[in-house]
């Protein structure tokens, strides 16, 4: 059950900042796609007397549904959210990794019955456990037909290995249609590895966030970000509010994008 407890900070003055910020995004230019890497959830729990860290990763799982509202209401198309990395399957003690194959399930779930949504899943399937891979596999087989927000769920993901997957599908396929290794390296383009990724067909992001201060992409989208603005927030995951995102907003409409012009 999530808390109904108004956020700190939401007085007079914040609503006032809020409206400000809004009308100055009136008219902005808006991300059609935006990737998310909401990072600090175990930090946020050990600052919180008694916190667990399956305790920070629920409150970041409960800070992505509001978040994709703001995303929602801001008219954005597309938003990826890095929740499981390939790194982490190895990284991460047995514990924690089964509390959070459990969140990200349920997460997914709760996500492909709000609203229009339309729930993906990105990443390798390998090692991923039977009964994750059943409720991304529901989620996205629900919510295929709707037509709202897209949400890619990242998870069992690394962006290099997306790289390495592209290539070797656009391998497979040539291999299967008996062509030969010279018309294999002519079909290898930017272009022909961009429609094999994870996120084939879609927009590559125009704004990538990260909160928790760090300023790495850690393996995330690689390839699709190689034009992205970044923008990153001080603020732990769970801590994450809407005024940090209409800041970023803000910022992203004030850049000036020349995409090597």
């Amino acid at each position: 059950m999530r808390s109904t407890r108004t956020p700190r900070g939401r007085g007079l003055l914040y609503q006032l900042y809020m409206r400000r910020l809004r009308r100055q995004l009136a008219d902005a230019t808006h991300p059609r796609h935006v990737a998310m890497i909401l990072d600090g959830n175990r930090r946020w729990a050990r600052l919180r007397v008694g916190g667990t860290t399956a305790h920070g990763h629920r409150a970041g799982a409960d800070k992505i549904v509001e978040f994709l509202t703001w995303c929602d209401s801001a008219e954005i198309g597309v938003v990826t959210l890095y929740l499981l990395s390939t790194d982490n399957l190895t990284g991460r003690d047995d514990d924690e990794l089964r509390e959070l194959v459990q969140i990200i399930g349920d997460l997914a779930g709760e996500l492909a019955s709000i609203r229009d949504w339309r729930v993906q899943h990105v990443g390798s399937r390998d090692g991923l456990p039977d009964a994750l891979l059943s409720e991304l596999d529901t989620a996205q087989e629900t919510s295929s037909s709707r037509t709202g927000l897209h949400i890619n769920l990242a998870v069992g993901y690394g962006g290099r290995r997306e790289i390495a997957d592209a290539v070797r599908a656009i391998v497979h396929q040539h291999a299967e249609r008996g062509g030969t290794l010279d018309e294999l390296a002519e079909l290898v383009t930017p272009e022909k590895i961009a429609e094999h990724l994870y996120t084939g067909g879609q927009p590559d992001p125009d704004l990538v966030i990260r909160t928790s201060g760090e300023q790495r992409l850690s393996d995330f989208m690689l390839w699709q970000s190689a034009h992205s603005e970044f923008y990153f927030v001080e603020a732990l995951g769970p801590d994450l509010r809407e005024v940090d995102f209409l800041r970023a907003l803000r910022d992203f409409s004030r850049r000036q994008r020349r995409f090597g012009q």
